[in-house]
């Protein structure tokens, strides 16, 4: 009796020191390949060669279709007319400009010297002075204008042209554009500006938050993740969550702090035990309270290696 009582108790110690091992101590490696994954805001559609004619880089612009700006030290007359300029292009565009005293987006100043280079004159100087990558876009943080002499022609051309430097337009070879490198009274501003301004300022100012290089393998029942979760939207992130899915059931949290505009997190996480005794699927999902210019590049799904 006691030598099968002694049996019995060492094949339960065996059968538990099985499923010991089977439970907690890898034996095995499973690979996962991506089955769907985004890096890019599929709701962003205006014609990359026509905007890479029109500005600096491409796809430049605000983040918001409303700007602020301050003028300083600048006389009357030029005050006034980078306001009428403010007021033109708001007239024409979906863009709003407001005047602060202070936390400015646009900062306009203005200097008595004048400046020459070779025969011409310079009349004013201005352009982004801030850019922030992200995604398909090159968000402009804020930018400088400086007016050195008063426009001789009816509208205020010079700040006209300024501004649009601010907003990220480069000269343009037609002298009849407003964009021109000089200044003529004749000049009109063009209606591609027009319709180009309209239509990237029409993308909502949210955030889109995207899977970057994202990764899944298995160690016998032990999950290892990796994966960068970034911003290419146009406003900061609030905190979200990642889930992380083992075939339909979430095995694991992931709390995301904020992320700023053009900015990402880096995210590694190992030895997830995963209960099930066959993984096929694996999934990334990004979860948040918050409007995002896409949720299409929310998920990311992997599934076994063959």
């Amino acid at each position: 009796m006691e030598v099968k009582a002694f049996n019995g108790v060492l094949i339960a110690i065996l059968v538990l020191l099985f499923l010991f091992i089977y439970w907690f101590i890898p034996l095995d490696t499973t690979e996962f390949n991506p089955l769907s994954s985004s890096d890019s805001n599929s709701n962003f559609s205006l014609n990359a060669s026509e905007n890479n004619s029109l500005q600096f880089y491409q796809n430049m612009r605000f983040k918001d279709t409303t700007i602020s700006y301050r003028i300083e030290g600048c006389p009357l007359q030029r005050e006034d007319n980078m306001e009428w300029a403010f007021e033109i292009l708001g007239e024409e565009t979906i863009l709003d400009f407001y005047p602060v005293t202070y936390g400015e987006e646009i900062i306009v100043t203005c200097e008595e010297t004048k400046k020459a280079e070779g025969k011409l004159f310079i009349a004013g100087e201005g352009g982004p002075t801030n850019i922030t990558i992200a995604g398909d876009f090159n968000v402009i943080d804020s930018g400088q204008i400086l007016l050195m002499k008063e426009s001789s022609c009816e509208k205020p051309n010079i700040a006209l042209h300024e501004l649009l430097h601010v907003l990220g337009f480069d000269h343009s070879a037609n002298p009849k554009n407003i964009m021109y490198e000089i200044s003529r009274c004749d000049q009109t501003i063009g209606d591609d500006i027009i319709n180009f301004i309209n239509g990237i300022y029409s993308i909502p100012s949210q955030p889109d938050l995207v899977f970057e290089n994202a990764s899944a393998l298995m160690h016998g029942k032990y999950l290892s993740i990796n994966f960068s979760l970034r911003n290419i939207g146009l406003d900061d992130a609030q905190e979200s969550i990642v889930k992380i899915m083992a075939d339909g059931k979430q095995v694991e949290e992931i709390q995301i702090p904020e992320i700023e505009i053009g900015y990402g997190r880096k995210i590694s996480v190992t030895n997830i035990l995963i209960k099930q005794i066959n993984v096929e699927r694996i999934e990334f999902i990004i979860e948040n309270n918050f409007e995002e210019m896409s949720k299409t590049n929310n998920v990311v799904i992997f599934e076994i290696k063959k």
